[in-house]
């Protein structure tokens, strides 16, 4: 029986609670064989980056290249991308090899209120990731950004929503954790609009937990869910991590210590 696969191209954090590693221990505990593809190393941990060091695009291609020739994605997560020449060479080889199920989580500011994407990266995600993409997952002030914008009641998100998916022609999944809409999200797709209605909970480690939804909502699609499914588990999934209130120390992020999770959502 072969194994569903997923590949994220995203950032490295050396504190392992977001980007590539957070990423590989969620496609992992959701049951598909993880792939990576690095952008960046960062120097960070929960409470900010101090340093980012950009891959050369044409190594970040022979990634890709590497990945795709041989064991080809079920789906395609991708996370931080500092530049519009990486953002680029991204959307090039994606292109070329046909991926399938690409969620594009469009990363711009760190939990922690770092920055992690340039100025001039905006309009290249705009131009080149969005139309590519299967479906999109803006948090609230990056969706303010793509859909130009004040988003502060669930009326504004289904505007800001609707807007990137007519703009960009991609589904969107507005996440709705930014003091709007308590926990609860939107999926936009195919002109409907469903909400995921969700409980907040009062956890306040939260590092990472764009990076692990939407590489969950990647294992999913990539084993063959619907995209309302996918989103359905991948909620389920983040949710009982953050209820199980597991702690590592100072602003540590409990959703990828949730080992314990494997059994629920791998099959």
């Amino acid at each position: 029986m072969k194994m569903k696969t997923a590949l994220t191209v995203a950032g490295s954090d050396c504190s392992g609670g977001a980007g590539i590693q957070a990423d590989l221990k969620t496609m992992t505990m959701n049951g598909v064989y993880a792939m990576s593809a690095i952008t960046a190393l960062t120097a960070q941990n929960t409470t900010g980056v101090r340093a980012i060091q950009e891959v050369a695009p044409e190594f970040l291609k022979q990634q890709l290249d590497a990945v795709f020739e041989d064991i080809f994605p079920d789906a395609v997560k991708i996370g931080m991308v500092a530049s519009s020449e990486l953002i680029r060479a991204i959307a090039d080889r994606l292109s070329c090899h046909k991926a399938k199920n690409v969620v594009v989580d469009p990363v711009m500011v760190a939990t922690s209120g770092s920055a992690l994407i340039k100025e001039n990266a905006m309009d290249a995600l705009k131009a080149y990731l969005l139309p590519i993409a299967t479906l999109a997952t803006p948090n609230i002030p990056e969706a303010e950004l793509l859909a130009d914008r004040t988003i502060k009641d669930e009326s504004d998100m289904l505007c800001a929503a609707k807007k990137i998916a007519d703009s960009y022609h991609c589904s969107v999944l507005l996440k709705g954790g930014h003091s709007v809409s308590d926990a609860n999200d939107l999926l936009y797709a195919s002109g409907e609009a469903t909400w995921f209605e969700g409980k907040r909970i009062d956890n306040p480690n939260t590092h990472g937990t764009g990076c692990t939804l939407s590489s969950a909502i990647a294992a999913n699609l990539a084993k063959g869910y619907g995209l309302e499914a996918s989103v359905q588990r991948a909620k389920e999934y983040i949710s009982s991590a953050l209820a199980d209130m597991l702690d590592l120390g100072q602003g540590s992020g409990p959703l990828n210590h949730a080992f314990d999770l494997k059994s629920r959502f791998s099959e």
